[in-house]
């Protein structure tokens, strides 16, 4: 399954993305397999994390292939065949240039640009996007993504990113949320595995109980 098709069954199952701002080389596979025995099966470390290639390298080679592994922040073109060759499979960026989404398509990646209009997520799905970033999320909230809705409707596949606590699930994905973004309150740069486990625990059950009521 191409990285494209994969990302997009993971998120329709899953549904979190893990952020691992400022994760380290020498922490990526602990931190890794803890995310991925918690449930956990989409990955990202932003570029701006020390030395995220290598990270994104070691979480490859170290976890299996039901998860999907990539880069965020990506700011770009260029950065997209670094990704690559690392082997990511996933652009995540905070913003929608149809130049970083093309470049991310061309070589076969999945790709997930950040949109905060729906005159955006139209110019971004048109350019390539497989999902939707609602970024920042806590400065639209469920009742934004709600108006998105009445004309980004699925299978279009929109995911709140910014602010995303275990709480906050259950009215995203009343409004329409696909999935997730998670940031610091998964993952803080420093964290050890079994922190970054309970927490993941407790973002998976949300999860599963918020799905499971809507």
């Amino acid at each position: 399954m191409n990285p494209s098709s994969l990302f997009r069954q993971t998120l329709s199952t899953h549904g979190l993305i893990a952020i691992l701002r400022g994760l380290r080389p020498d922490e990526a596979r602990d931190i890794g397999l803890a995310l991925h025995g918690a449930g956990i099966r989409l990955i990202e470390v932003p570029l701006n994390s020390p030395d995220p290639l290598q990270s994104i390298r070691i979480l490859r080679e170290a976890l299996p292939d039901d998860t999907l592994v990539g880069a965020g922040t990506v700011l770009q073109p260029e950065a997209c065949a670094q990704i690559a060759a690392a082997g990511g499979q996933l652009v995540v960026m905070p913003h929608s240039d149809p130049a970083v989404i093309r470049a991310a398509k061309s070589l076969g990646l999945a790709c997930a640009p950040g949109v905060a209009t729906p005159t955006e997520a139209f110019a971004a799905l048109a350019a390539g996007a497989d999902v939707l970033k609602m970024f920042p999320a806590e400065t639209l909230g469920p009742m934004g993504l709600k108006a998105w809705r009445a004309v980004l409707t699925p299978p279009v596949a929109i995911v709140p990113v910014g602010g995303i606590t275990p709480d906050a699930l259950a009215p995203y994905l009343a409004a329409g949320a696909s999935g997730f973004g998670l940031g610091s309150a998964l993952y803080r740069a420093g964290d050890d595995a079994a922190t970054v486990a309970q927490r993941a625990t407790a973002f998976v059950r949300a999860w599963q109980q918020a799905t499971a009521a809507v």
